[in-house]
């Protein structure tokens, strides 16, 4: 089971990782947008990101926690 919380590990650095990336997608977008439905349209691109890469993360946590109670 420590390879299963060792996977799990890497998926959810993997998902911070993503997670930082959106932050500094969003800044981008707010330094760049000139009003309000620019900045809604370039958030718009990166929230299905953000989400995906939240998910990414709980499932490694997920599979950490799995592998330490099974293990």
């Amino acid at each position: 089971m420590d390879l299963l919380i060792w996977i799990g590990a890497a998926i959810t650095a993997i998902g911070v990782c993503g997670l930082l990336w959106t932050v500094i997608l969003v800044r981008a977008a707010k330094k760049a947008a000139t009003n309000d439905d620019d900045l809604r349209k370039r958030l718009g691109k990166v929230i299905p990101i953000n989400l995906g890469m939240l998910l990414l993360s709980v499932m490694g946590l997920m599979a950490v926690i799995l592998g330490i109670s099974l293990g």
